[in-house]
């Protein structure tokens, strides 16, 4: 029986291997970063607070029934405001609200420019005059003009034009659990919406649209689950197809570059020689100027030739590696069948977090104190430390967002490290998915935590400045501008490589139960020391699923071009047809994005366990045959090739180098 001392296994420094044991990386765990799981529970009671802080001041009322610029709730009695004109008013009747001039948006704001006040019901037709306005009043009770002008001086008062809605008053219905009264013609809201208006600005097109979707709507639906199992399909039969997208790509590269610089040189040494007698001097110039274009194009295409056709070169050997993965990773599908649900549990909690955080976000919204504005109606504001909750909430939006994403990429990596490392498939867990989300939350929180932060901390400037850009587009001068976007590009491409180490070193955390800065030096380590396969995999590896993607995004919309052309009730069918591509490119996404994760956790244990062991007695591999097949191959050309130079040899040793020096 082993010893937990026996039992730790550490990677680079932390690794340490007994030579006369077994090595057995899951089998000693140890909670990580607590300080980083108490400060983000201490976050997560700061995002509660905030949640009760906004509901407790009565925001929950103001946003559900909504209120008046006087700052009465509508549908209930209320306290009157000091020094507030028609505050305190009884509005038990007046269920919702009317804008006396709805269209008009202040974009700035994000807020209607118009004086609300509290209706009992919504005008559902138009009414165009003063006098449609007043039978409205007389009829249904619903006084529509400011509560100090009755309904009879409505045609009367000169103030009418002031205190009564701008003519013609749209028609409107009230939204849902939410009693504002808006209106039903959306052009109300050209402003917001000014390039779907000019798309729609014929209420026909708009109609046939809106028709040809609720026509086609169980097409649609058969469609989005017919992409959702070419997903499934395509995921188990993708290792089997491996080998020939590697050897299309190869073949569409070398004729794309080759076709590419030859048609270049063509258009250059035709151009040359067409006779200049004929041109006259106006065109001349010009001419010449195309001509010396061609020419650097075509020097600028053989260079890129060149070096491609070296970089295939020196990656040709590698590819094989990127094959086996890509097949072992098929196999890993069928041993843990629920990793393909994955992705539906990470998009259920990501969907419940931003309910809440968008009702929360409404919440803050109407919280706050009365204050009186310039115009003497009634906002409510927060004062004091508590405006700053907006931050707050914002940081939470990303922190916690990127906490869910990283919990699935734990979960992911600990089911695949115990796929891997269980020589005897048959001794698997009943379900490794759930044995992987028993030890995140036992002892991995705090590195999901620690590693979601430090995205967030990337993510947060490169919104800022993101924000700034579009704030001062049109007013900023050339050399801000090109500054900002630099900024922005060099954000967002640390972001993404951060979100790569991160994954890898959540996959070395669950190997041996590392805390995160250490999990993501060794990560690190083991990824430069295997750079030219990390470039192959995911040159080659992310190129291939992305044919995938399309291979099902094609399919779904050849199946649903088919299907609505044989559908004869309506005429426009474009955009049921842009509905089911795009869903079936999310779908494909979410489904292969979990592929790629899978291939690249195997690609780091296939690293460390190459590393070390070698294949003797006592340091057997743990790695499938088909990676098995591949490292023996590449032991085989190692000799072939040690007669012929030690940089071969080098070049195909598969790490065993490590294992020996370890």
């Amino acid at each position: 029986m082993h010893t937990s001392q026996d039992q730790n296994v550490y990677l680079s420094s932390g690794y340490q291997r007994s030579s006369k044991r077994e090595w057995k990386p899951l089998e000693d765990r140890s909670c990580t970063d607590i300080p980083w799981l108490l400060l983000f529970i201490l976050f997560c009671i700061g995002m509660g607070f905030i949640c009760g802080f906004s509901v407790a001041t009565g925001a929950a009322a103001r946003l559900v029934s909504g209120y008046d610029s006087y700052g009465n709730i509508c549908g209930q009695k209320n306290a009157k405001l000091e020094a507030i004109p028609n505050s305190g008013m009884d509005h038990t009747h007046r269920k919702y609200v009317f804008f006396l001039d709805p269209c008009n948006l202040d974009l700035i704001n994000r807020k209607i420019k118009s004086v609300a006040l509290c209706v009992t019901a919504c005008p559902r037709q138009e009414l165009k005059t003063l006098s449609d306005v007043q039978k409205f009043a007389e009829m249904n009770g619903s006084a529509l003009c400011s509560y100090n002008l009755k309904p009879s001086e409505y045609t009367t008062s000169s103030k009418a034009s002031v205190l009564c809605p701008k003519l013609p008053v749209p028609a409107s219905a009230p939204i849902p659990f939410f009693h504002r009264c808006a209106p039903v013609n959306i052009s109300c809201y050209a402003k917001f919406a000014e390039a779907l208006i000019t798309f729609v600005s014929d209420n026909s097109v708009l109609h046939r649209l809106i028709s040809g979707v609720m026509t086609s709507k169980e097409i649609i639906l058969g469609l989005c689950l017919l992409s959702l199992v070419l997903s499934m399909i395509l995921m188990v039969i993708i290792r089997y197809i491996s080998r020939v997208l590697v050897w299309i790509l190869t073949i569409l590269v070398i004729l794309g570059s080759l076709g590419g610089t030859g048609v270049l040189w063509w258009l250059y040494a035709k151009q040359r020689r067409s006779p200049k007698e004929t041109v006259i001097p106006e065109q001349l110039q010009i001419a010449e100027d195309n001509l010396r274009a061609l020419l650097i194009y075509a020097i600028s295409a053989t260079v890129f030739t060149v070096i491609l056709f070296l970089i295939m070169l020196v990656m040709r050997k590698r590819v094989a590696l990127t094959i086996a993965l890509f097949h072992v990773a098929g196999k890993v599908f069928i041993h843990l069948p629920l990793l393909v649900f994955q992705p539906f549990w990470t998009f259920f909690a990501l969907v419940l977090f931003w309910a809440y955080w968008i009702m929360t976000l409404l919440f803050l919204g109407t919280t706050g104190s009365a204050v009186q504005n310039e115009q003497g109606f009634v906002e409510f504001k927060v004062s004091g430390p508590l405006q700053y909750m907006w931050w707050y909430h914002v940081v939470g939006l990303i922190w916690i967002s990127e906490f869910i994403l990283a919990c699935q990429q734990m979960t992911v990596a600990g089911a695949v490290v115990t796929y891997y490392f269980t020589r005897d498939k048959r001794n698997l867990p009943f379900t490794p998915i759930l044995a992987s989300v028993n030890r995140l939350i036992r002892y991995h929180l705090g590195t999901v935590a620690k590693g979601s932060f430090i995205i967030t901390l990337v993510k947060i400037p490169r919104m800022i400045l993101m924000y700034m850009h579009s704030q001062l587009k049109g007013k900023e001068n050339a050399c801000a501008r090109c500054v900002l976007k630099s900024c922005i590009c060099c954000l967002w491409c640390l972001e993404k490589c951060l979100n790569y180490l991160n994954q890898n070193a959540y996959t070395a955390t669950a190997i041996n139960s590392t805390n995160f800065c250490t999990s993501a030096k060794d990560a690190f380590v083991i990824l430069v020391e295997n750079a030219l396969r990390v470039a192959a995999i995911n040159t080659v590896g992310d190129f291939m699923l992305f044919l995938g993607k399309v291979l099902i995004v094609c399919s779904t919309g050849l199946a649903g071009i088919m299907l609505l052309n044989y559908q004869q009730d309506y005429t426009v069918w474009v955009l049921p047809l842009i509905i089911v591509c795009l869903f079936a490119f999310l779908v494909a996404h979410c489904f292969l994005s979990i592929y790629e994760m899978v291939v690249d956790v195997l690609f780091l244990c296939f690293a460390i366990d190459t590393k070390y062991n070698d294949g003797s007695p006592g340091r057997e591999f743990y790695m499938d045959k088909v990676l098995m097949e591949f490292v023996e191959n590449s032991r085989k050309a190692m000799k072939e090739a040690g007669k012929g130079g030690v940089a071969d040899a080098r070049e195909l040793k598969p790490m065993a180098s490590g294992a020996s020096s370890a």
